[in-house]
């Protein structure tokens, strides 16, 4: 199909070049990949099934957690299996609609996950500082309610962002220089501006994530000011502990996001924008069920009584 302003052909399929282009290193990236994959959904799926089948887990916070899992589970399928196919052939084309697809469920499981970190800081911050009125404050309808809340935003909030998406043609090059279909990317390939999709992008982007940093942070402040003045030491740990877990996921998940859409344009080399999406596509949710779980005596004690039944 040809367009009337120079003769420029419309592009329905796309190349993604991946993370290297030497032949080499496909093999060896495939068997790396998979093995993370295949350690994010056992970490995921099965930190869910354990927090389903034991009953000592069926509290808010695990409740919110394996929330969480699911979102990361979604995050890694969404990007790693199509990644994993382009490792073994590189003459694999993606159309239009799977590209726009892919974007939307991973747009969607992140936005959910900065909602429910969110969701997470409120119930450590009842709990803690506010503990006498944790069971009557956090009951299960509102726990559900919650998570209902999260997974709607995180699924509607991108919707804006397709809309946008579908207004624009592309016709300056059919190779994404990706490794999965990265908005931003889109961008520049396409045959109009697409500055109001990049003004969007920044505006919801800097909304949605300085706003549930700020809320984060408020929440933490409080908790970690009422953990110094508590005179026990064994609450002192344990709370230390839940917290840490937590505070070590926000960054990591936060930093890397900020990174990639809150901020100038022109601010990352290629490498570091992959470096970066990499991190927070595929590392992280590898690295949450283990956050959560390694130092957790609940967590691991559950995992004993299943492994023993």
């Amino acid at each position: 199909m040809d367009m009337s302003e120079g003769n420029k052909t419309l592009v329905a399929e796309f190349v993604l070049t991946g993370l290297t282009e030497q032949p080499w290193l496909q093999v060896l990236l495939f068997l790396v990949f998979l093995v993370i994959y295949l350690t994010t959904m056992v970490g995921n799926l099965g930190l869910m099934a354990l927090i389903w089948k034991d009953a000592h887990l069926h509290t808010p916070m695990y409740l919110f957690l394996g929330g969480l899992a699911f979102a990361d589970a979604c995050t890694s399928t969404s990007i790693t299996p199509r990644m994993l196919v382009n490792f073994l052939d590189k003459t694999a084309m993606i159309s239009l609609a799977e590209c726009i697809t892919q974007f939307y469920f991973f747009a969607s499981s992140a936005t959910t996950e900065c909602f429910l970190l969110v969701v997470m800081a409120y119930d450590r911050y009842v709990a803690i500082c506010n503990p006498l009125l944790y069971p009557v404050v956090m009951s299960n309808r509102l726990c559900t309610k919650l998570i209902s809340i999260s997974y709607s935003i995180g699924f509607l909030q991108p919707l804006v962002h397709v809309s946008l998406l579908l207004r624009l043609t592309f016709c300056k090059s059919n190779v994404i220089h990706y490794f999965y279909c990265e908005i931003l990317q889109l961008f520049k390939i396409s045959c109009y501006d697409p500055s109001i999709n990049a003004l969007m992008i920044f505006i919801l982007a800097a909304f949605i994530q300085i706003s549930t940093l700020m809320t984060i942070i408020m929440s933490y402040t409080r908790v970690l000011s009422d953990i110094l003045k508590s005179k026990s030491e064994k609450g002192k740990g344990k709370a230390f502990s839940t917290c840490s877990a937590h505070l070590l996921s926000v960054s990591l998940y936060y930093g890397t996001l900020f990174c990639m859409y809150v901020r100038p344009a022109s601010g990352l080399a290629e490498d570091q924008d992959r470096m970066y999406s990499l991190f927070y596509t595929i590392i992280i949710p590898l690295l949450n069920p283990f956050i959560y779980s390694l130092r957790n005596k609940e967590v691991i004690g559950a995992l004993r009584r299943v492994a023993n039944q």
